[in-house]
């Protein structure tokens, strides 16, 4: 679902892949890495993690995150003032 073209735009990106251990965020192989998809924010790009979890969930090596891609663009909030 679009944002309202009134609300912010919080960029959030959906990733995942076969980590190489369970207690840490490594990904065994980076050529794998599944790009989910961006979402204008965070309750939209939650959703599209937790179709992927869920879908992966027979394999404990599978982790998908939200990144929170807005912090990255402008990591001193300088947008949230405009």
């Amino acid at each position: 679902m679009p944002a309202e073209p009134d609300s912010p735009q919080l960029l959030h990106l959906v990733i995942g892949g076969e980590l190489r251990h369970l207690d840490a965020p490594v990904f065994r192989d980076l050529s794998k890495v599944e790009f989910v998809g961006a979402y204008p924010n965070y309750e939209e790009a939650r959703k599209a993690w937790k179709a992927r979890a869920q879908a992966t969930v027979d394999n404990a090596h599978m982790r998908y995150f939200i990144l929170h891609a807005h912090r990255m663009i402008d990591p001193r909030g300088d947008a949230d003032a405009h």
